[in-house]
């Protein structure tokens, strides 16, 4: 019975000494916590898509405390966190535009011709080593395989009739889609932007017709148009520069090819 009396005094010693050497060593290398840090990061949405540049939320956090990064950094949270944000930190936050996903291609399984049918992998990355880039006869237009619909943290987009189609009301303008798409055509647009340009194709107008019946020729019937330099026309392709397009709708209307298409 003494035995027993002593092992279990013993363990009691030996716990409490180790207690106390861990509540030490805790206190002496204690990582200092910074408050505002933490504040900020408890405003950040959680979903760690990247979107912002950084690893996840963590990381944002810890950059817009230090000054590296913008209180409207965070895509997906948008006006709100960023207002949040600003406050905790004292700031003031700004015009935070809200962004959308765009896929500069119109060329459906009704206007795009194939060159032949393609039956490998159902991946963008996959066929676009695929003879002539994938079976489209365009080389620059959506190959419809939905590497960037894998890529969506938040089912914003999707594959309508051979082309990606994203939904605005979903879409967070993480960027995902956009580092994800093989050919580089998803591009980031403000929400409220009124009309884009639906093609990608650099090639010259003849041989953009010879393969799509809905890309853009560069006519620049748009740009002789447009009253407020909006649109311009470079490598064969035009471009609508939004923070300049008043959303008068001309461009859309005399477009021969109908690929200036309104977004609202």
């Amino acid at each position: 019975m003494t035995g027993i009396i002593i092992a279990a005094a013993v363990v009691s010693i030996v716990g409490l000494l180790l207690g106390l050497f861990l509540g030490f060593m805790g206190k002496k290398f204690a990582v200092e916590v910074n408050q505002k840090e933490i504040d900020v990061r408890a405003e950040l949405p959680g979903n760690n898509c990247g979107g912002c540049g950084y690893a996840g939320c963590d990381a944002l956090a810890k950059a817009i405390v230090a000054g590296e990064a913008d209180c409207g950094a965070c895509p997906v949270g948008g006006s709100t966190v960023a207002g949040k944000i600003a406050a905790i930190l004292g700031q003031s936050a700004g015009d935070v535009a809200r962004m959308t996903a765009f896929v500069k291609c119109g060329g459906d399984c009704e206007k795009a011709k194939e060159n032949y049918v393609y039956s490998g992998v159902r991946d963008c990355a996959m066929v676009g080593i695929a003879p002539n880039g994938g079976p489209k006869a365009c080389t620059y237009g959506c190959l419809g395989f939905g590497t960037c619909v894998k890529a969506c943290p938040f089912d914003a987009i999707h594959v309508v009739n051979g082309v990606a189609v994203v939904d605005k009301e979903k879409c967070k303008a993480c960027g995902k889609c956009v580092a994800a798409c093989p050919r580089s055509i998803i591009e980031l647009i403000p929400y409220e932007s009124s009309f884009a340009v639906n093609c990608s194709s650099k090639n010259k107008g003849k041989d953009v017709m010879q393969v799509c019946s809905v890309g853009c020729i560069g006519c620049q019937m748009c740009v002789k148009q447009c009253e407020f330099g909006a649109i311009t026309v470079e490598n064969n392709i035009a471009h609508i520069d939004q923070s300049k397009c008043t959303g008068c709708g001309k461009c859309a209307e005399k477009c021969p090819k109908k690929i200036i298409k309104p977004q609202k």
